[in-house]
């Protein structure tokens, strides 16, 4: 018997709380986190919609996907499914179909340490996914697997019900707890760094961004 151990969903992250990172780069993000948490490595197979949501944890054997397919019998709108793959790409853990799955399920998004393929189909959507790499070969389906533990994705730990942030650049994380205060940080890191290229403009640069501790 094949088992997918699990654990009960971390309580939902407030849609406004999502909201307020809307429009905040990834790269400032991780700055004012002390430029601790990114998923190495990753990158995105889709056009340029942004990610955002609430971390949906799934950690799987190598080139088997048995888990995330119980995984999006068990998500909520709004989740980010982030899939530990231990970062092998011999076998692509998500597709067309799962995603068209998890997109009728009101998913935000893919997070795969792993591969995926039908690139075609993300590329030519809005659905966010990130992954390692691309191959046609398909998965096994025979586990075991975990859901709602959490996991290493690019040599970052990602928590069930982490905020999940992603953009051109790549995808960061942290947990809902610490939002009030990021929040604060990287509005005021906005406000320096357009501070710097106001006086790049005017030709008035006095060399201050190689001075700020978190630009």
């Amino acid at each position: 018997m094949t088992v997918i151990s699990r654990n009960p969903p971390p309580p939902s992250v407030d849609p406004a709380l999502l909201a307020a990172f809307d429009d905040v780069p990834t790269a400032t993000i991780s700055d004012c986190l002390d430029r601790m948490p990114v998923l190495a490595g990753l990158r995105a197979f889709h056009g340029r919609a942004r990610l955002a949501g609430t971390a949906f944890t799934v950690r799987v054997r190598a080139g088997d996907n048995l888990a995330i397919h119980q995984a999006l019998e068990e998500v909520r709108p709004g989740d980010v499914i982030v899939v530990d793959g231990g970062g092998d790409t011999s076998r692509a853990l998500v597709g067309d179909i799962m995603k068209a799955i998890a997109e009728s399920r009101g998913v935000a998004g893919f997070v795969v340490d792993g591969a995926v393929r039908d690139t075609e189909s993300f590329a030519d959507g809005a659905f966010p996914c990130y992954a390692r790499a691309a191959t046609p070969r398909g998965p096994f389906k025979t586990g075991p697997g975990a859901l709602n533990g959490p996991v290493c994705v690019g040599g970052w730990t990602v928590n069930p019900g982490d905020v999940v942030i992603g953009d051109a650049d790549g995808v960061v994380t942290f947990p809902p707890a610490v939002a009030p205060t990021l929040l604060e940080d990287v509005r005021a890191q906005a406000a320096r760094e357009a501070e710097v290229l106001a006086l790049i403009r005017a030709g008035q640069y006095d060399g201050r961004y190689a001075r700020v501790a978190k630009g």
